[in-house]
């Protein structure tokens, strides 16, 4: 899990075709300091393994399958492009953000980017299976960055990035068009299936209840 406080900004190094697959390195100064191979990082909001460790070089790699390649923006990265990182959350790390699985739901699209005073109002068009799990003020991890959402339309959202988001995130390179990887608040998935057992449990009742003529 994390908490969609991005704690560094990397730089993809390099991006090697493995079968069906990738292995991605990046240059990650703070995290090749503190991680070891194994660990669990957020990258661009995907939860990836360490495989490889360069501590004299600071790179990090990351062997990527062909299922994350297909369903996250993680297959179009390119050399020398930055991307967010987070290390895994721990039971002393203060949760600024939201809970974030790293489980990418789906892709967005920048639609609009608009500049008040020195924010950015982001717009970005989402999927219906996406937006379902939205509400305003609610959160929403964008590129692996906690956010909030402000408003809420058919078919897209808008979130407000402040200075120091844009400056410490890699949101505030963002240009229309471009594509984020989504991920809802996992909580309201969990409410939903909680309300949904609740209801079909009530039905069945009510159902048995009818067939013994109690009422």
């Amino acid at each position: 899990m994390f908490t969609g406080i991005i704690v560094e900004v990397g730089k993809i190094h390099e991006i090697q075709k493995i079968a069906q697959g990738a292995r991605l390195k990046i240059f990650s100064k703070k995290l090749t300091e503190s991680s070891q191979i194994g660990d669990s990082i957020c990258v661009n909001g995907v939860c990836l393994t360490i495989c490889e460790i360069d501590k004299t070089k600071n790179i990090i790699s990351f062997d990527i399958s062909h299922e994350t390649l297909q369903k996250t923006t993680l297959g179009e990265l390119k050399k020398g492009d930055s991307v967010n990182l987070e290390p895994a959350l721990t039971l002393n790390t203060p949760l600024g953000g939201h809970l974030v699985s790293g489980h990418v739901e789906g892709i967005g699209k920048i639609k609009k980017i608009e500049k008040i005073g020195n924010d950015l109002k982001i717009e970005i068009e989402a999927s219906e299976e996406i937006l379902r799990y939205c509400i305003k003020k609610g959160s929403i991890a964008v590129d692996g960055v906690s956010l909030t959402i402000v408003d809420l339309f058919s078919n897209s959202f808008t979130v407000v990035i402040i200075p120091h988001t844009a400056k410490m995130t890699t949101l505030g390179l963002k240009k229309v068009g471009d594509k984020v990887n989504l991920e809802s608040d996992i909580i309201a998935k969990y409410v939903e299936k909680f309300v949904n057992q609740s209801l079909d449990k009530e039905d069945r009742l009510l159902r048995k209840l009818k067939q013994y003529d109690y009422f």
